[in-house]
């Protein structure tokens, strides 16, 4: 026969157990939620800094198309002034070529110098996405670290 002492220290052991299974398994349960949510922030937060550079990006580009627009209308602009106030001098031929040609030249030098800059920072924005890229999914590693399940067993 079993004695009542046994008999109850088992019924306790066995309802101790059982309580702490469902806190365990509770606490894995909460766990699994913060994370989800967590992961969901880390996705918005890197759809959001993505956008960000591509606004940038855009800004950026609007802003050199608009100084090449302004530098066509001042270079058309000192050409005709150029072109005028020589024919008003009564000067023609190859000094004033070579004066038409020098300003065609350095609107020529100032397009692709800014082309140039904005060319590097197309770069600089492509490498800074790469970088958020890295950083979301160590941030994602870092939040969906693996859950301990408790186990009867």
């Amino acid at each position: 026969m079993c004695d009542p002492v046994s008999a109850t220290l088992a019924v306790v052991s066995v309802a101790s157990s059982m309580s702490q299974y469902a806190g365990q398994r509770k606490q894995a349960r909460q766990q699994q939620r913060y994370q989800s949510q967590a992961a969901a922030a880390e996705r918005q937060r890197f759809i959001q800094e993505q956008s960000a550079l591509r606004m940038r990006q855009a800004q950026e580009q609007e802003a050199m198309n608009r100084e090449l627009g302004d530098i066509s209308v001042k270079s058309r602009e000192a050409l005709s002034r150029a072109g005028v106030s020589a024919g008003e001098a009564g000067v023609s031929g190859a000094s004033v070529d070579a004066l038409l040609d020098d300003y065609t030249r350095q609107e020529a030098d100032y397009r692709v110098a800014i082309t140039r800059q904005q060319e590097l920072k197309d770069v600089n924005t492509g490498l800074a996405l790469t970088d958020a890229g890295y950083r979301t999914m160590n941030n994602q590693i870092g939040i969906n670290k693996p859950i301990n399940y408790p186990s009867f067993l």
